[in-house]
């Protein structure tokens, strides 16, 4: 195995969409010796090792993380910590832990005060996925051009902060550094409140009995676009939520405001106030094209 390798062995907590991309990404990068994989999901492992996602797997985490010399943790947030845990007695001194989750402080608050001074933690976050999971999702190109938020607190080894920035740009990613909160509130607005909405409109059509038949039936592209999102695993969104409560709970009240403008509109039949409305926000979508 070469010396020159960023990472010699990398344990994958979780090997689904985003734990098996970035083992893809390292592969083809060259950056990575041995990849475990360790998951619940007898199947979903062995077609990672099929797919040459890892390299072997186990279902101990004790197992997976021995000698490892990072371990990529993308089980659902509120499971991190847990996880982190179950297998801290098998991790080496000078061990790298980093993250995929999409939730900072609530998953540094457990996982911090559990670590001794020889083994590091590293908050981050890829901004990339997809509706899809498993490992059957995972592709090299996944994190391509996306954002990797890295929330680095007080106790962050400086050199355990410097590699995982390093993993990340060889897998792609343009790598941005913010405090764990900043973070929170920023993924609360673009992306957490968006699944709720996606979710909540999917329900509310859906449920909607004015007729015998399903309208879901009769939606195309607009509808199937918007709502593309609503596909995701339900139990990430619910830990998340959970998670980024008082973050999530502001943008929701935030997006109640200019609903209930734009329903005010559509009530009185205003249309200047309607265009006005639709102009600002189109005026504000395009700009980030």
């Amino acid at each position: 195995m070469s010396d020159h390798l960023l990472i010699k062995r990398m344990a994958i907590m979780g090997v689904g969409l985003i734990g098996g991309s970035l083992a893809l990404a390292l592969k083809e990068a060259g950056a990575v010796g041995e990849v475990i994989g360790c998951g619940r999901g007898k199947p979903n492992l062995e077609k990672a090792v099929e797919l040459g996602i890892i390299d072997r797997y186990t279902r101990d985490p004790r197992e997976a993380v021995a000698d490892a010399d990072l371990i990529f943790l993308a089980t659902p947030v509120k499971t991190l910590g847990a996880v982190v845990e179950q297998c801290l007695p098998a991790i080496k001194a000078g061990a790298i832990i980093t993250d995929g989750g999409s939730v900072k402080a609530e998953v540094v608050r457990h996982i911090e005060p559990l670590l001794p001074d020889v083994i590091h933690f590293v908050p981050g976050h890829p901004i990339a996925g997809t509706e899809q999971s498993g490992a059957e999702a995972a592709f090299a190109g996944l994190y391509r051009g996306k954002r990797c938020i890295l929330t680095p607190t007080a106790k962050t080894d400086p050199q355990a902060l410097a590699l995982i920035e390093q993993m990340w740009q060889l897998a792609g990613s343009i790598v941005v550094k913010m405090p764990m909160d900043k973070h929170d509130r920023i993924l609360a607005a673009i992306s957490h409140l968006p699944h709720m909405v996606a979710y909540s409109l999917v329900n509310a059509v859906g449920s909607y009995d004015h007729y015998e038949e399903n309208i879901l039936e009769y939606s195309a592209g607009g509808f199937r676009d918007f709502t593309r999102i609503a596909s995701s695993d339900p139990t990430m969104w619910r830990d998340i939520a959970e998670t980024n409560r008082e973050a999530l709970l502001e943008m929701m009240e935030q997006f109640e405001v200019f609903f209930a403008e734009l329903k005010a509109d559509v009530a009185a039949g205003d249309g200047d106030k309607l265009f006005e409305f639709f102009l600002r926000s189109k005026q504000m979508r395009d700009a980030i094209l």
